[in-house]
């Protein structure tokens, strides 16, 4: 018998494989799956081929070595080969007649029986008045959902309260570990690195050298060999104001052998004029073969008076620059920390100075004198998670009974913070908190919910005790009763 043979591919499925049978004309379809490919049809793909196999009149046949599609083929009655040699020798086995389908036959006079079927509305409902009265019924359900869901109301409650206080005696040190009910508190250290520039106008007049003054000096032999003196030399007085010889001389041999050589200061100014016999010494190993002295005193060193800072105007500029440094420091350690951490002023420092510069330098006229320096700071500081465990401590045993707590504790000093040679900072701290009276929220919403406005606010007050009248708000504003659901009533208690 002629047999259409279909060889499947990897990448086929149901559809693909369905459309290749409808091609065939054959009374037999075999398809054949591929050695080392795998074609993903499972049971139900297979039985819907054989369907439609037998819907083009074609036996459907398998070749495949694949257990799990034999498996699936053999339990539908669909013959499985080996070969394509072997399917084309050997006989097929015919499928099982399927049974087939007889529909039920037509029902007749369907209007009839639908008329039959259909409940019959009474005739109350059908008339105008019960038309009227269902509309009613419906419109008033809709109000009567919108009276319970739709209206809400916001109780602000002020019940009875009470200020507990307490004293606390602090020590705070960077060598605590941990907070204890002595007051102990470790405190943290941090370092910021600030600077600042300030200008200073100058109004001061001070004395600038102008001239060097000038003279000469007489050099005594102490040997018997003639000693050559270059330009250049230096000489001193006692009080280290140098001058150097501007000629090259030569001091003859022997003892007591004297050479006048002029000098002229190294400095400029007034400081050069200096009375006779005041040089004594000579710089650099000629001070071993000769002495020196000026027989007559020095002149021509002159100053002139200019505006220019003088050494108070430096140190007044110094110190406002060093306070702002200090302000800047603790607002910059205040940037780190936390909002809520207590910074201890008194232990702010300045730790090193990294630069400082004024401009001019010393001894040069200006009417602006500028000083820029860069300095570390250090300082300690409290966390706020442990001054909160310390407080708590000891507020909660001054907490009166059925009282709680609301609002922030509130920290009050009551002396200066004062650091020891210890390093530790003492105070004393005064903390405080607000209570209220407990308030149970189901029984205020027991008391109130359904009620009207003025009524509601009657039962809270006899219930319980409040320093002012309770605030209730119902929305919408033209509603006058609480609302039934207690989830549409918000309690707060200040």
């Amino acid at each position: 018998m002629k047999t259409k043979i279909i060889t499947l591919e990897s990448h086929d499925d149901l559809i693909s494989v369905r459309d290749k049978l409808s091609w065939a004309k054959t009374p037999r379809i075999l398809l054949v799956w591929p050695k080392y490919e795998n074609v993903t049809l499972r049971l139900l793909d297979l039985k819907v081929l054989q369907r439609h196999a037998d819907s083009l009149g074609a036996q459907l046949g398998l070749v495949t070595r694949r257990n799990n599609v034999r498996r699936d083929a053999e339990s539908l009655n669909i013959p499985v080969f080996d070969s394509t040699t072997s399917a084309q020798k050997d006989a097929w086995l015919e499928s099982p007649p399927r049974k087939r389908r007889i529909p039920k036959p037509p029902q007749v006079d369907l209007r009839k029986r639908r008329d039959e079927i259909r409940i019959q509305e009474p005739a109350w409902i059908k008339s105008l008045l019960g038309r009227i009265i269902l509309f009613s019924i419906g419109v008033l359900s809709v109000l009567v959902l919108a009276g319970i869901f739709i209206p809400r109301a916001q109780v602000t409650l002020l019940p009875e309260s009470k200020v507990v206080s307490a004293v606390i005696p602090v020590q705070a040190g960077l060598s605590f570990n941990s907070v204890s009910l002595n007051g102990d508190i470790p405190a943290q250290e941090i370092s910021v690195t600030v600077d600042v520039q300030k200008t200073k106008p100058i109004t001061s007049r001070i004395a600038i050298p102008k001239t060097k003054a000038k003279g000469f000096v007489q050099f005594q032999n102490l040997s018997s060999s003639e000693v050559t003196i270059p330009a250049g030399t230096i000489v001193a007085t006692n009080d280290a104001i140098r001058f150097e010889t501007l000629n090259r001389a030569v001091l003859p041999g022997g003892v007591n052998q004297i050479v006048e050589v002029p000098i002229q200061a190294m400095n400029a100014g007034e400081v050069g004029n200096i009375n006779a016999e005041t040089i004594l010494s000579i710089e650099g190993p000629l001070g071993l073969l000769m002495t020196v002295t000026n027989p007559e005193s020095t002149s021509g060193g002159e100053d002139e008076n200019v505006i220019g800072a003088n050494e108070n105007d430096r140190t007044l500029l110094r110190e406002d620059v060093l306070n702002e440094l200090r302000l800047k420091a603790e607002v910059e350690i205040r940037s780190q920390i936390a909002e809520k951490d207590f910074l201890l002023i008194d232990t702010i420092e300045l730790t090193e100075i990294l630069f400082e510069e004024f401009s001019p330098s010393e001894n040069v006229a200006s009417d602006m004198l500028n000083l820029t320096i860069q300095a570390d700071f250090s300082a300690r500081y409290l966390l706020a998670d442990d001054i909160q465990a310390l407080t708590n401590s000891y507020l909660l045993a001054s907490i009166p009974e059925d009282f709680v707590t609301i609002d922030e504790i509130n920290f009050d000093l009551l002396d200066t913070p004062f650091t020891d040679s210890d390093g530790v900072t003492r105070f004393q701290l005064q903390v405080s908190q607000n209570t209220v009276k407990q308030v149970d929220v189901l029984q205020v919403f027991n008391l109130i919910r359904g009620h009207d406005l003025q009524n509601a606010k009657t039962k809270l007050k006899n219930v319980f005790t409040l320093r002012e009248e309770p605030q209730i708000t119902i929305s919408p504003s033209w509603w006058s009763w609480m609302p039934l659901i207690p989830f549409n009533i918000s309690v707060e208690v200040k």
